[in-house]
């Protein structure tokens, strides 16, 4: 099964220059929380950008340069969605983090979203494509921690596929 997760703009920004805009360490911590023990699946951009590889996740990087090698046994790289098949399959849970291209590309195969609704909007050249609410049902919504240390306003809504 393919689960999204991503933290959205107001605007649907989710980046630029390949990097996050904000910061909210609570949001991470809830990524983190989420994504530990399980796959997380991604394209070439969003995994350099992670600058490492993460503790304790399986990285299934899918990108068109089959000839990229990244010399870490927690790290897989694939060149076709076809590959993907028995994550999308699977009963156990697995997570798609990024960017904008592998979300667009995996939203019809993912069962369910966890998304991180930013109440402000930045300007960024990466975006989150529509969500089609009629295909979608919300089946959770928890307000966000704001502090000194989380400086935005934020809910965490779960979708479901209808």
């Amino acid at each position: 099964m393919l689960s999204i997760i991503v933290a959205v703009a107001k605007n649907n920004v989710i980046g630029k220059d390949n990097k996050l805009i904000w910061h909210l360490p609570e949001d991470l911590k809830r990524f983190k929380q989420l994504t530990t023990g399980h796959t997380i699946i991604m394209g070439r951009k969003t995994f350099e950008s992670l600058g490492r590889v993460l503790p304790n996740r399986k990285h299934i990087v899918l990108c068109n340069d089959a000839n990229l090698k990244v010399e870490n046994e927690n790290v897989e790289v694939i060149d076709s969605i076809q590959l993907l098949e028995s994550y999308i399959n699977s009963e156990e849970e697995n997570f798609v983090i990024g960017g904008a291209t592998i979300y667009k590309l995996l939203m019809p195969y993912a069962n369910k979203m966890y998304i991180t609704k930013i109440n402000e909007e930045f300007e960024g050249d990466v975006y989150f494509p529509e969500i089609k609410e009629e295909e979608w049902k919300i089946i959770e919504e928890q307000k966000g921690i704001k502090n000194e240390e989380n400086p935005f306003d934020y809910e965490y809504v779960t979708y479901v596929k209808k």
